[in-house]
């Protein structure tokens, strides 16, 4: 049988749940592009991602038959998909110019830090449990991050940038309420879509791609598409800081990829702080 509290902390459980699944998914989506960024131009790169992402998620939206969301949640999801898509090429060339270990938790981190401060404003503090796990996250995304040899790693300034963007892009998507989340991740590429494909017309750099990196920018779209839908239920389900800081884990996917097929370099330390960034996922859950 099950207790008030028992069902106080589904929610909560249902939403670490999502959250580590867009992890996976974004991680994922991250490695790929930062990869294949190497090789093209990251806003045309990204305009590719966002058209693959469109495909995807407005099928599903469309065959889902879910309720279109109101104008407010659209302008809302327009506005997040404008700010995160720029901010998405942007992160892909801090990823492909710099060390995906070290840019990726960067941006992660800033990311996560400025809509967790504005939920503990609007939504109140969370639980104890819940705010030592925000610690513990923070302390393992520095660890991961923390430059060894005394320099600035080249990328972080970009990073940086990204991060903030990301930040306006969970905010802006928490402002879209209960929508569907196929349609909200579906104007959250429409809105990527024309913010890069404005970039590239001005830019005019039309053939700074391969074939084979068009293929790989719309498996990246794809994947990206599916943790932002993820990503969505988990903001629904609790709350944004604790959906936010979970799925800002994801550094920890992209940069055992980068040492797995990229063998970058991996010391003790950057592995204890992934260990830290993981223990703390259940930490957050339990709030």
């Amino acid at each position: 049988m099950l207790t008030s509290s028992d069902m106080a902390a589904a929610p909560q459980v249902i939403s670490a749940g999502y959250g580590l699944a867009a992890v996976l998914a974004w991680g994922t989506s991250d490695f790929l592009g930062g990869y294949a960024t190497r090789r093209a131009n990251a806003f045309l790169f990204t305009t590719v991602v966002n058209i693959g992402g469109l495909l995807l998620v407005g099928t599903l939206a469309s065959a889902s038959h879910v309720q279109f969301p109101s104008g407010q949640s659209v302008a809302w999801v327009l506005a997040g998909g404008v700010t995160g898509g720029a901010a998405l090429a942007i992160f892909y060339r801090a990823l492909s110019s710099g060390r995906m270990g070290l840019t990726a938790p960067v941006a992660a981190v800033l990311g996560a830090a400025i809509p967790t401060v504005f939920s503990m404003f609007t939504e109140g503090m969370p639980g104890g449990i819940s705010i030592a796990g925000f610690f513990l996250a923070a302390i393992g995304l520095w660890l991961i991050t923390r430059a060894e040899d005394g320099n600035t790693p080249e990328g972080i300034g970009l990073a940086l940038i990204a991060g903030t963007g990301f930040a306006g892009f969970y905010l802006c998507v928490r402002q879209a309420g209960d929508a569907s989340a196929f349609w909200i991740a579906t104007f959250t590429r429409t809105g990527g879509l024309l913010i890069t494909g404005v970039i590239v017309l001005l830019q005019r750099k039309f053939s700074d791609i391969t074939g084979a990196g068009v293929r790989w920018g719309i498996l990246t779209g794809c994947v990206d598409s599916l943790g932002t839908i993820l990503f969505v239920r988990a903001s629904q389900a609790g709350r944004l800081d604790e959906a936010v800081v979970i799925s800002s884990l994801y550094p920890a996917v992209t940069v055992l990829l980068a040492r797995m097929f990229l063998k970058e370099h991996f010391t003790r330390w950057r592995f204890i702080g992934l260990l830290a960034a993981l223990a703390a996922v259940p930490m957050i859950a339990a709030g």
